[in-house]
């Protein structure tokens, strides 16, 4: 009826059902998928960069709501991180990140008391219109170096709080990140804790293969060509 081969429709349907597009059902028939959405964020893992510079080159407006500036005791996790006792106060920002008036991450960030922040007011303003706490530390000269990142996948229930705030409808597959940024050397200076929404992240990790003692590509031949030689002499 339609001019096309059943080996050709149920290609189709293959590549469709992968995608995510379509879902069949034995017995009860096939049905309208959930369309894949792209990311509002992508993050190479091995660069490290701001959200908010990431946004920009997407075309995305940041904003952060809901947010909550206080100083207060670290605790044992947050503490064992950045080096601190339990007991030691630091200022801690929590806020939910949007992107063009949709939720994507619900976000937990912790500075090391020795890093002298602005006044509130001038973090909240910072904060509010987009900015990541990464950037008020490179504002301020701090000499960021590298980050140590945790991808820890993660249900997400709608009855929980971060549930709420970024709209979930039923337990979902999030992602959250860990992250500990490091100055100099080797001088933790903030810790973050990041849950992102369904679409909210899209994580790529670039991996090289490496060795101890690289050989170069002309030693190499060298060595197949005196082995192919060594094998013809052998032979009767």
């Amino acid at each position: 009826m339609l001019g096309v081969s059943r080996g050709t429709l149920r290609s189709a349907l293959r590549r469709l059902e992968e995608r995510g597009e379509i879902v069949r059902r034995q017995g009860s028939g096939t049905f309208v998928g959930r369309s894949a959405v792209p990311a509002a964020l992508g993050e190479r893992l091995e660069r490290l960069e701001p959200y908010s510079s990431l946004a920009e080159r997407r075309g995305l407006t940041l904003v952060s709501v809901d947010l909550n500036i206080e100083r207060r005791a670290v605790g044992a996790e947050v503490g064992e991180a950045l080096g601190l006792a339990p007991i030691a106060k630091a200022i801690t920002f929590s806020r939910t990140l949007v992107a063009n008036d949709a939720p994507v991450a619900v976000m937990f960030d912790v500075v090391h008391p020795k890093v002298s922040l602005p006044d509130d007011a001038e973090l909240r303003a910072a904060l509010e219109r987009g900015q990541m706490v990464l950037d008020v530390l490179i504002g301020l000269g701090v000499p960021v170096t590298y980050a140590r990142t945790r991808v820890i996948p993660s249900l997400l229930n709608p009855r929980e709080r971060a549930g709420k705030l970024l709209g979930v409808r039923r337990t979902t597959a999030v992602l959250e990140l860990e992250e500990l940024i490091y100055a100099g050397r080797d001088e933790r200076v903030a810790y973050s804790r990041d849950l992102f929404a369904p679409g909210g992240l899209d994580v790529a990790v670039t991996r090289s293969l490496e060795s101890t003692r690289p050989t170069p590509i002309a030693n190499v031949r060298n060595s197949r060509n005196s082995r192919d030689a060594a094998a013809r002499t052998r032979r009767p």
